[in-house]
């Protein structure tokens, strides 16, 4: 896997991703796009959440 996190976001679309976020949410569920912000769309079952990047601190692949 490459070391840059947008490079490690391109090669996890569409793969089962867990974003950790400031405020102490999760949100698990498959990644189905991203902006250069690190903006986040994640697709749960028949949810679609879309997560600002400023608000992100970590994601698992």
């Amino acid at each position: 896997m490459a070391g840059r996190p947008l490079d490690v976001l391109e090669e996890s679309l569409g793969k089962e991703v867990t974003v950790n976020l400031k405020g102490g949410e999760v949100f698990s569920g498959s990644l189905s796009g991203y902006d250069q912000h690190m903006n986040l769309v994640i697709e749960e079952g028949e949810d679609v959440t879309i997560i600002r990047g400023d608000n992100v601190v970590s994601i698992t692949p």
